[in-house]
């Protein structure tokens, strides 16, 4: 029996929609295989981080599948317990690429727009900005100059804060791998102790002293420094290349974000995969992390 005109139309465009549907589910990275303590909303529920660290160890294969958009899909603790299983590896140089992810309070609003509102003065909260939106549109990154222990944050849009009248005159940009972009909020960069696991060091980006560095620029940049907001960073490495943070406001937990240089990335993974080795720059602990290279 002959099919009408019309299904034969149908079935044929049919075909190239599954096959385009096929290769997309082909090409999505593989979910990496993490196992996190189990957990409720009482903090008690929570285990020890040095029992995750020795319960829970990852597999090297695994931190190569981490992705950006596999951390945006965790909740806080989860982000909490893979953060506390990572070592701080080597302090980073040069361009990142940043991408934020923010916590969402038990009020259903973000923590971090919680956390601005408890603070006074015009300056924190921004004169009415929101500052998640503040954030996602400006910031694209941050560049580490990491023999001059200083970074910098890749700015390329002042839009907003200009008019909030948060930027006095224009900013220099600066040329930085051949593009003219805003590198402003600068910070001090060391190691030093995690405010969420002290059993071992993490690299922190400090902008308390951010008047004290070369260039600084007192417009915008005081916002992020001892009359701001007064941030502190913190980072540990997934894999060479890839770092998850934590931005803390005058000590309090504000938001987590990435940072990913794709050239290092691709250039080490296959290595770290077999040796799980790397240059630990700052004080890994005494409690030994268990690491399970690949087979070579």
């Amino acid at each position: 029996m002959r099919l009408p005109k019309i299904s034969l139309l149908r079935t044929g465009a049919l075909v190239p929609a599954a096959i385009a549907l096929t290769l997309a589910a082909c090409s999505e990275p593989e979910p990496p295989k993490i196992g996190f303590a189990p957990y409720d909303k009482s903090h008690q529920s929570k285990m020890d981080l040095a029992q995750v660290d020795y319960k829970y160890p990852i597999a090297t294969a695994e931190l190569a599948k981490i992705t950006p958009d596999y951390l945006a899909k965790l909740d806080q603790e989860q982000l909490d317990q893979l953060y506390a299983r990572l070592t701080a590896g080597p302090i980073p140089d040069g361009a990142f690429d940043g991408r934020i992810l923010l916590p969402r309070g038990e009020s259903g609003k973000f923590r971090l727009s919680e956390i601005v509102g408890g603070f006074a003065g015009t300056a924190l909260h921004l004169k009415g900005l929101v500052i998640e939106e503040v954030g996602e549109t400006l910031w694209r990154g941050k560049v580490f100059f990491r023999d001059e222990r200083v970074l910098r944050n890749r700015i390329e849009d002042l839009s907003l804060l200009k008019k909030a009248g948060l930027v006095e005159g224009d900013p220099k940009k600066m040329n930085y791998g051949g593009k003219e972009t805003w590198l402003l909020f600068p910070a001090k960069l060391y190691c030093g102790q995690s405010l969420l696991d002290a059993r071992r060091e993490s690299i922190i980006i400090d902008y308390f002293f951010s008047d004290e560095i070369a260039g600084y620029q007192e417009k915008p940049d005081y916002l992020a420094g001892r009359r701001g907001l007064r941030v502190r960073d913190e980072i540990r490495m997934i894999r060479p290349g890839f770092y998850l943070g934590r931005a803390y406001l005058d000590r309090g937990f504000a938001l987590n974000f990435t940072l990913h240089d794709r050239a290092t990335d691709d250039k080490a993974r296959e290595d770290f995969v077999k040796t799980g080795k790397v240059q630990e720059e700052c004080w890994p602990g005494t409690q030994t992390r268990t690491l399970a290279a690949a087979a070579s």
